[in-house]
């Protein structure tokens, strides 16, 4: 039998420290994604980081960390706000009315003007289209 597998410490350690590898990489990975994301670094300034990232993965994805982290932060914030921004964009295009603001009250002023609603329903129904 292996030597590894014959004692559960070995066991333990061995998978205590594939699981601080695997997470090695997430961060290392993270550190990539954002470097590429950020528009306000320079071509220069994203290969040196490449290259920093590369020759020493861990050193360099803690040194990203500790120098960038702050905007890696907002730049992440800035994207979820977008994200969420686009979503309600799109809820309302899909739940709301497919008629413009004009045709809205054009179509309420006609109902007004008809008998079947009242002074004040158009004037809530215009505020709403407004709105």
């Amino acid at each position: 039998m292996d030597s590894i597998t014959t004692d559960f410490w070995d066991v333990l350690l061995w998978s205590f420290w594939f699981f601080i590898w695997i997470a090695a990489l997430f961060v290392w990975f993270r550190c990539l994604f954002d470097l590429f994301g950020d528009r306000s670094l320079s071509g220069w300034g994203k290969a040196g980081w490449v290259v920093l990232l590369v020759l020493v993965p861990w050193v360099g994805a803690l040194i990203y960390l500790i120098a960038r982290g702050r905007s890696m932060t907002e730049r992440q914030l800035a994207s979820a706000a977008e994200m969420q921004a686009m979503q309600a964009k799109y809820i309302q295009d899909v739940a709301g009315s497919s008629k413009s603001v004009a045709e809205q009250i054009t179509d309420a002023k006609a109902l007004l003007d008809s008998g079947a609603i009242t002074e004040a329903e158009f004037e809530a129904l215009k505020a709403k289209a407004l709105s």
